[in-house]
């Protein structure tokens, strides 16, 4: 008789560990949550929309509380997606950034060791890492091999992060991996991040709720994907015999200008350019300017690849934001 594999995934608010939720209880898993605070906001929506899930009390930042989630939930698998991911906030609070996106990597890892104690085997880890990683890129595209060279306290802090993984691995045997994910978007991103920010305003301007949407560097390219797509990833790491690092990506490139184009035109919005105004406030002290991944490994090795392309990601995004600006304006 097998055991029944089972899961402890922190950053379960955010739309990763929510797509990830739902993936492993569709395979079967026992899934609990890592959640701070009794009271957490997002508590309800998260139990709402994944049902099945268990949700356990603690924080990244304190390892006595990881511990006693882990002994709660007796993983098989962890995948440590909690952080402070939003980047632009990183300038603004760079300490709590580096305590909670880099030293709770650390709480983590040294969670998942003691818990496993001489049984190495017993549990396998995901780290969450980030193309922000790559920062000021010395290469394009930008593979497993690539120099770092962060640009933001968020970039920084997931570069610890990345290699406090390697070295647990390398350290104590462990089976460690990190999943270097380019930008993955999907209806359940924050409405902080532009690709959000985006199709919100495009559908409440359609709507005629708004007249303006402000934006930044309209020419940053980053190379986006569906999080649906790479969660898949993630549990595809956890399943192979070694350990090791991937980069998760499409392998093409698209701008501000692009996504606007798209996401205007599902509305029926021809020129964007009158609703569409430039604010300085929204450009980052340190820009990164081209980010694209090259997917090669993740293929070859993990059996990987995307299944949803930039615009019917754009589509799928302004077609839920549509249907939720309908129902709040009761339309």
């Amino acid at each position: 008789m097998t055991t029944r594999p089972t899961a402890l995934i922190t950053g379960i608010t955010g739309q990763d560990g929510l797509y990830l939720a739902e993936l492993l209880l569709s395979k079967g898993y026992e899934v609990f949550g890592l959640i701070r605070g009794q009271n957490n906001p997002k508590r309800e929506y998260v139990e709402r929309t994944i049902p099945g899930l268990k949700l356990v009390t603690g924080d990244i930042t304190d390892l006595s509380s990881v511990m006693r989630a882990f002994h709660t939930a007796q993983p098989t698998e962890v995948y440590n997606l909690g952080a402070i991911s939003f980047v632009a906030y990183s300038w603004e609070n760079a300490h709590l950034t580096s305590q909670v996106t880099g030293l709770g990597v650390l709480n983590m890892l040294e969670a998942t060791r003691l818990y496993a104690g001489n049984d190495v085997g017993k549990v396998r880890f995901y780290q969450a890492s980030s193309s922000e990683m790559f920062g000021k890129v010395h290469e394009v595209p930008q593979r497993e091999t690539t120099l770092l060279w962060p640009r933001s306290p968020y970039g920084v802090a997931k570069v610890y992060g990345h290699y406090m993984t390697i070295n647990y691995r390398e350290s104590y045997g462990m089976h460690a991996s990190s999943g270097i994910l380019f930008n993955h978007e999907s209806p359940r991103r924050g409405p902080e991040f532009v690709t959000r920010k985006v199709t919100q305003a495009v559908t409440r301007i359609k709507l005629g709720l708004q007249e303006k949407l402000s934006l930044g560097n309209l020419d940053a390219k980053r190379d986006w994907g569906f999080a649906g797509d790479y969660v898949e990833a993630m549990w595809r790491m956890l399943q192979t015999d070694e350990a090791d690092d991937y980069v998760i990506s499409t392998g093409e490139t698209h701008s501000i200008r692009e996504l606007l184009d798209i996401a205007f035109a599902r509305v029926d919005i021809a020129d964007w350019e009158q609703y569409v105004y430039i604010d300085p406030q929204f450009f980052r002290p340190a820009e990164v300017d081209l980010l694209i991944g090259d997917p090669a490994k993740a293929k070859e090795k993990l059996g990987w690849s995307p299944t949803v392309s930039f615009t019917d990601l754009v589509h799928m995004m302004v077609d839920s934001d549509l249907a939720e600006q309908r129902t709040l304006a009761g339309l």
